[in-house]
This record gives structure tokens, sequence and C-alpha cells, in this order.
């Protein structure tokens, strides 16, 4: 292939796309053969992953993607974009990427780390003789000890995540279930038992064992969620810019009066009490 200033390989390395004037490559594979017969799931693994997937991977790694694209508008990468679309009418693009940004450790994240203490516990596992249960038992045990809470279980809507069964069940319909949804089964069960309340799997961390049995490294748990959340982001965008009014937020803190004079108010906010003029104008 030629190569111009703009696609240099020792100025701009990759080993994803190559192109000249008359084709386009990625991953070695041309472009204008993919389009109609893969489709947009498939080339996004591709991309990602530097191989085609088997149809069985396709298919629930579309269903991934299906499962993250959308939860409503009070989740803070779909609440930011909205946000934003509500403030600057005119860049649709930067309330996209404004929500795309929201994405992170709290939010999208907790597949990558269920992936990890999955994996963990795997390792543990053949270690120990493949006792998923006393591998279960320490991944929970490691976590209690540290005091932090196990990404992808429990949901703060949902008592039971409508998501993860069907994920699983289209996984071992294709063969890919495997000892990552296993010791992912064990994991809920063993939390469960030790905060003596139901802990059931949430899409995350059904994502995650999904993930880990088709052999992927954790990271790309949180491009899945970005490729799938992106497509919802974008619906609200277009929602908030074509049905609501500019600037529809309200403010529900204290008063200007109620701040200079160093009263509290009362809201379902923390009120910020500023003690004078000086102090609020900094």
């Amino acid at each position: 292939m030629t190569s111009g200033p703009s696609t240099n390989p020792h100025r701009w390395p990759t080993a994803i796309t190559a192109f000249d004037e008359d084709q386009i490559l990625i991953r070695g594979r041309n472009v204008v053969d993919l389009m109609g017969t893969r489709d947009f799931g498939a080339v996004a693994f591709l991309l990602l992953t530097g191989r085609q997937p088997t149809p069985g991977e396709s298919a629930v790694w579309n269903a991934i993607m299906i499962a993250s694209s959308d939860h409503g508008p009070t989740s803070p990468s779909t609440f930011a974009a909205r946000v934003i679309a509500s403030g600057n009418r005119r860049a649709p693009e930067a309330a996209v990427g404004g929500g795309i940004l929201a994405i992170g450790d709290a939010h999208g994240g907790a597949g990558e780390e269920a992936m990890v203490f999955l994996q963990d516990g795997l390792s543990l596992a053949r270690r120990s003789g493949g006792s998923l249960r006393k591998a279960a038992e320490e991944v929970v045990w490691n976590h209690k000890s540290a005091g932090r809470r196990m990404a992808g279980l429990g949901h703060r809507f949902h008592v039971v995540d409508p998501r993860t069964d069907r994920l699983w069940s289209l996984s071992q319909s294709f063969g890919l279930s495997g000892d990552g949804i296993a010791l992912m089964r064990e994991i809920a069960t063993v939390l469960s038992e030790a905060v003596g309340r139901p802990m059931p799997v949430n899409v995350d961390g059904a994502i995650a064992a999904t993930l880990t049995d088709m052999g992927l490294a954790p990271p790309i748990a949180r491009m899945v969620f970005i490729l799938g959340r992106t497509a919802g982001i974008s619906a609200h965008v277009l929602e908030e810019l074509a049905r609501e009014k500019p600037m529809r937020f309200r403010y529900d803190g204290p008063s200007a009066e109620q701040s200079f004079s160093g009263k509290r108010q009362e809201t379902g906010v923390s009120a910020i009490v500023v003690q004078d003029k000086k102090d609020a104008m900094s």
C-alpha cells in the first residue's frame, strides 16, 4: 500500500488499520468484504480482539451490547449527556462525548473489575484442585476483609436483573458457558450467605463471566459497555433536543439570601452555607 504524510507508518504506527487510494484494511480484512457480510458487532469484535468471532461469539457479543445499550435517563452517562444537550443545543456530538466521559469505575467499570476477580478466582481454583466453591469463598473473603464492594452483584433497581439469565442462556446455547459463569454463580451464593440477603448477579457480573468464558481480557468489558451505551446516549440526546426546552433544570439549594445570612436550608441535597459575600464570590 502507498503511504502519504497522514499514513506514514513510522509516524502513526498501528497494527489495526491500513489504507491507500483503493482499499481499507481492518485487521487485514478488506472493509468492503466485511460490509454486507458481517454485522457491526462482529466488526467491533474484530477490531478489539484481532480475530473474527465465531457465530456463537457474534450472537453473544451483540447480546452484550444490546443489554448495555440503555437503562433510562438517570444513569450518569445518559444524565450527563442530557444536561449538556440542554445547554448546548448546536453540538449533539458534545453531549454524546460528555456522556461517554461519565462512564468510569462506578458506572460501566464493574464488568472489568469483576473479570479481574473472576480470573484470579479461576487461577486459585486451578492451583487448589479445581474447587470453584473454595475459590468463591476466598474471593468473597478477600473483598470483605478489605472492605470492598463486590462488582457485578446486586442492583439498585432490580431485585433480579432480567438480563443475566437471558445472556447466560444464550451463552450456554452456543456452547460458550464455562467456569467463568460457574464461578460467578458460586460467588453470588457465597456472598448472599455472608451478608444474609440475596445478592444476585447483575448484568455487569453476567457480562464479566461471559467474556471470561470467551477468553477475553478484562478491559474488553468496559469497551463493549461503551459501544452499547453510546447508542442509548445518542437516542437520549436526540430526544432532549427534540422534546425539551433549553435549560430545563431546577436549582434545589439554599437561596442567595439564606446563603449570605449563614442560614441553612434543608433540601434533598446537601446545602452549602456561604458565610459572607467574599466567600460567595470566590
